[in-house]
């Protein structure tokens, strides 16, 4: 699926992410907010802190004069509960949804100003291979698309983010993804979270974040 030409993914196609989620978002009643999040074991909360918090962690990562490359920065951790996410971004409660979609928000304006500001030679870690602005673009990206799908089934809201979009991300980050299926439909399988034909739900996957130099 990768070729020459791949457009690259940038912290434009970010904002435009976060700016379409958010749109949706909006849209679900203040009382829905604390039922899971589509096949997450998380509430829709919960999630929408996670993907604040992993905008930020991203974010982060590019933020150092010399990036670590063996660990991320060391933020400490907190958990509301046993069983939830272990998160650094937490949004107040008493601010409620509106609150909550303005840290997504904030989070996400975050890592989009790191990446167009961020030399390209400059790498971050990962988890899944250390990265450069773009995959750290990627991957903010990967985490808003599907984390928005998460969340619109456990909220009742649909949620289809453009084809161009998940054809650019998925060219950066899973190169060996089917190139003759819809886009969207291909993300949610490499992700796990769908099937697509002749091809069953993945049980464990993984992106490839580092730079194809």
């Amino acid at each position: 699926m990768t070729s020459p030409e791949r457009s690259p993914v940038t912290a434009d196609d970010l904002d435009e992410a976060v700016r379409l989620a958010l749109d949706v978002l909006r849209q679900a009643p203040d009382d829905a907010w604390e039922g899971k999040a589509g096949s997450l074991e998380w509430t829709c909360w919960e999630t929408a802190e996670h993907l604040a918090d992993d905008l930020f962690a991203y974010a982060a990562q590019l933020g150092l004069r010399t990036p670590p490359l063996d660990r991320y920065v060391p933020f400490a951790l907190i958990s509301r509960r046993q069983g939830g996410p272990t998160e650094t971004i937490r949004a107040d409660l008493e601010a409620g949804p509106t609150g909550l979609l303005q840290v997504l928000d904030a989070c996400g304006a975050m890592l989009a100003a790191m990446v167009r500001t961020t030399p390209p030679g400059i790498r971050g870690h990962h988890g899944f291979g250390a990265s450069d602005p773009e995959g750290f673009a990627a991957m903010g990206l990967v985490e808003t698309l599907v984390h928005t799908h998460d969340l619109a089934e456990g909220l009742g809201l649909s949620w289809t983010p453009p084809r161009d979009m998940c054809a650019r991300v998925l060219a950066r980050l899973f190169p060996d993804a089917p190139g003759d299926t819809d886009p969207w439909a291909t993300l949610l399988w490499a992700t796990g979270r769908a099937e697509l034909p002749g091809r069953p739900r993945l049980t464990g996957w993984r992106w490839h974040g580092a730079p194809r130099e």
